[in-house]
């Protein structure tokens, strides 16, 4: 997951210096302006991170990939949201491996001993994750928009399954474009004779980060994020208007489905990509003002860092979203369960 600028012991001195400023930029303009030297209180990533890092790799590392298993057995009759939880669930695991290298990391004081490629990497692998999770999340919401609004429709029918592995490979080649800058800021460093693994940038690099920042924020949340709400609010009024699949327990059963999906695909969002997005924002806003106090500073920092681990629940929360949207699956697992329980029963009486 996104690790951030790193912590070392109880406190972090952060110092910034911006470089090749211009006369157009609203912050002072100088070849070398210096902000003062900061110790951050950042004891908290040592004990939160782990823990929350931890729990999401026991959990998602099988969650992610019983899905996989489960949709890759049936792959001969997929349907389109099905591929595109497929794509996600693979987002998901991959990034689920990488957590026992943050876990060491954080758990050490914030050393990194992997080396630079395993930093930049694990740095890729997050916010590859990340925004593939939000890409495939709003193909699977677009996908149910169509369902729901438009059943009778024949146009958004035509390519079947092939035009979804081309959307798929369309979203990795996009997420790649989007995150393949993370390879030239984050990299390894060394604070205090101890090497660490910055995130978003080295601190020197702070204003030549800022725009790709907000740029990533944009494209690779806040537009995908109002197309889902845009489409989960004209699901919503035709849900309300009971519009959709018509009468009849097939239709309630669609109508059920779909508000279930409305309702964890928001989860996922509010719990684990708005927060994120929102304190990212305000940090790296905060980071490059060099009128801001160390005491806003060390605040805005706390806030970011505390809030992006969560971010990470996604990986727990999308299988989830595929256990509650995919009645079949849901009916085989419990099958599943009630034979395994039955076994057991019967072998506590031998």
């Amino acid at each position: 997951m996104a690790s951030g600028d790193p912590m070392l012991t109880e406190t972090l001195t952060y110092e910034v210096f911006f470089q090749n400023t211009t006369s157009s930029s609203p912050f002072p303009s100088s070849s070398s302006t210096a902000l003062p030297s900061c110790t951050y209180n950042e004891d908290f990533k040592r004990y939160l991170l782990p823990a929350v890092y931890s729990l999401v790799f026991v959990l998602g590392l099988p969650l992610n990939f019983t899905v996989i298993l489960l949709i890759w057995r049936t792959r001969k009759a997929l349907t389109r949201s099905q591929i595109y939880m497929l794509n996600l669930a693979v987002a998901d695991f991959l990034y689920v491996c990488s957590l026992p290298l943050l876990i060491f990391n954080y758990a050490s004081h914030d050393y990194w001993p992997f080396g630079d490629l395993a930093c930049r990497l694990v740095r890729f692998q997050f916010y590859g994750n990340l925004h593939g999770s939000i890409f495939f999340l709003t193909c699977i919401s677009f996908q149910r928009y169509l369902g729901i609004c438009h059943p009778m429709a024949t146009w958004h029918k035509q390519g079947g399954r092939r035009l979804a592995w081309k959307v798929c490979i369309g979203v990795w080649l996009a997420v790649a474009i989007l995150c393949v800058p993370t390879f030239q800021f984050a990299s390894t460093g060394t604070q205090r004779n101890r090497t660490v693994c910055y995130d978003l940038s080295v601190p020197n690099r702070s204003r030549q980060y800022f725009p790709y920042g907000i740029a990533l924020t944009c494209l690779g949340f806040l537009l995908p994020f109002l197309a889902v709400v845009m489409c989960y609010c004209f699901m919503a009024r035709v849900l309300c208007r009971r519009q959709c699949g018509g009468p009849g327990e097939a239709g309630r059963e669609q109508r059920d489905k779909a508000a279930r999906m409305i309702i964890i695909v928001m989860l996922v969002f509010v719990i684990s990509f708005l927060p994120f997005h929102i304190t990212k924002t305000m940090y790296l806003m905060v980071r490059i003002l060099p009128q801001a106090p160390c005491q806003v500073r060390n605040l805005f920092s706390v806030i970011y860092k505390s809030t992006r681990p969560f971010a990470s629940m996604n990986s727990v929360l999308d299988p989830i979203l595929f256990y509650f949207t995919q009645p079949k699956f849901r009916r085989s697992t419990r099958s599943f369960l009630l034979r395994m329980t039955t076994r057991r029963d019967k072998n506590s009486y031998v």
